[in-house]
């Protein structure tokens, strides 16, 4: 999950796994598996940079774990 705020500056938690794309038109609008649209104040590169820590995160914590089950 990634932190993002609303235009109105409220946040939320938004499961980076549900996101299809991410569009600037000219505030950012991220678009969900199922059609569900989300309008957010940070701009795309804030939002791609969260994804990529959040991956690497949950990617980091499973080669870890098969490592130690080998």
């Amino acid at each position: 999950m990634i932190e993002v705020s609303r235009i109105n500056g409220k946040k939320f938690y938004l499961n980076a796994e549900l996101i299809e794309y991410i569009e600037s038109t000219p505030d950012t609008v991220i678009t969900l598996i199922g059609g569900k649209t989300v309008m957010v104040k940070e701009p795309v590169e804030i939002i791609l940079r969260r994804v990529i820590k959040y991956k690497r995160l949950i990617h980091t914590a499973k080669i870890k774990k098969e490592n130690n089950d080998a």
